[in-house]
């Protein structure tokens, strides 16, 4: 890139600074930096991780957004939506990227009537989510539908998310959700796995999302295997199997260092988007064992590169498998390593954002 040649400004929005979607706008910023000017407007969760300044590249300029709340609240999503205005105002953005659905609906209003190409990343569609009832749903997939009548690109981040976004416009594009190799690859190397007993591991928030209920069941069904859930949250009192241990939220290594010392994850979410965890472990060769969901059966194929598992009793079954027969899941995760190598890696990742972004600069020029 000519050191002289002006970046362009690329501005970032998204309420749910925390989990997956915060991993994602740190790996993707931090990719883009030498070649953006990026700035990200965020709302803080409390799962925001501590000390979230020093992981990004110091080239980022982050912008807190004092209205954003997770619940619709109209007082206070009009005043993020006016936050955001004068955000857009100060940085001058040449293109805005908004990630998660309450970003979303908010930035989509608040920006719908610049020249700016916009686009938007739902990580998860909310009208997907199984712990609200149908009625609930149907107003969430009316207002994505309505949303997607202003004009701006979504970019889906798994397979099933975009044959979703395709419901509701044809302005979208895939660019699948990708894990730093290079990082986990250093840390591998400077944390060698340990000897450990045989151990199922569950990353996330305890929350109805990630269906806490059914991975109780499953220790409670096999109280002879170690479970791990590493994460918290407001479900945490539905997991009482006595051989489930609750870790409480860590830091990302210490979540990364159990995740890489499990033999099984186990996610049986009732919905998702695309799982960064479930590449982590693809990639650090440990059997995935995932529900039948968007996101998850994209990536996961049963008895090719882990199992999918429609009822309680298939978890049960390939939990067992792994344990009594680890020769017979071998090639699986080896198989599951590559793909993630191959399709699933921040390199490629980064390489198809800059030339959708490239792209729009140079349609709107």
């Amino acid at each position: 890139e000519d050191p002289m040649e002006k970046k362009p400004r690329l501005l970032f929005v998204t309420e749910a600074f925390g989990g997956g979607v915060f991993e994602y706008c740190l790996l993707l910023c931090n990719e883009l930096a030498s070649h953006f000017e990026v700035y990200l407007a965020y709302g803080v969760r409390p799962q925001t991780p501590e000390g979230f300044r020093e992981m990004f590249d110091p080239r980022i300029h982050l912008i807190p957004v004092e209205h954003f709340v997770r619940s619709i609240r109209l007082g206070d999503d009009i005043r993020a939506g006016r936050e955001l205005a004068r955000i857009y105002r100060e940085v001058k953005p040449d293109l805005v990227h908004l990630h998660s659905s309450k970003a979303g609906a908010i930035g989509r209003i608040a920006f719908a009537f610049k020249k700016t190409p916009l686009f938007y990343t739902p990580h998860g569609y909310s009208f997907l989510m199984t712990n609200a009832g149908k009625l609930r749903r149907q107003v969430y997939f009316a207002m994505e539908y309505a949303l997607a009548r202003i004009p701006c690109t979504t970019v889906c981040c798994s397979a099933g998310e975009y044959r979703q976004a395709l419901r509701l416009t044809r302005r979208a594009r895939q660019i699948n959700n990708a894990v730093n190799l290079r990082d986990i690859d250093a840390f591998l190397r400077e944390n060698p796995p340990a000897r450990h007993p045989f151990t199922v591991c569950t990353v996330g928030r305890i929350c109805q999302q990630k269906n806490p209920a059914l991975a109780d069941r499953i220790a409670q069904r096999m109280p002879d295997v170690r479970f791990v859930w590493v994460g918290d949250g407001e479900l945490r009192s539905q997991l009482t199997a006595p051989n489930l241990e609750v870790t409480g939220w860590v830091k990302r290594e210490q979540a990364l260092r159990t995740l890489e010392q499990a033999d099984v994850l186990l996610l049986p979410s009732l919905w998702e988007g695309l799982p960064l965890t479930l590449l982590e472990a693809m990639y650090c060769e440990v059997l995935c064992v995932v529900s039948d969901v968007v996101g998850n059966h994209d990536v996961i194929h049963s008895g090719v590169n882990g199992f999918v598992c429609p009822a309680e009793e298939d978890y049960v079954q390939a939990i067992r498998l792994a344990k009594d027969h680890p020769d017979q899941v071998q090639a699986m995760k080896e198989r599951a390593r590559q793909e993630v190598e191959q399709e699933y890696n921040a390199s490629v990742m980064e390489q198809r954002y800059r030339a959708m972004y490239r792209e729009a600069l140079a349609g709107k020029g």
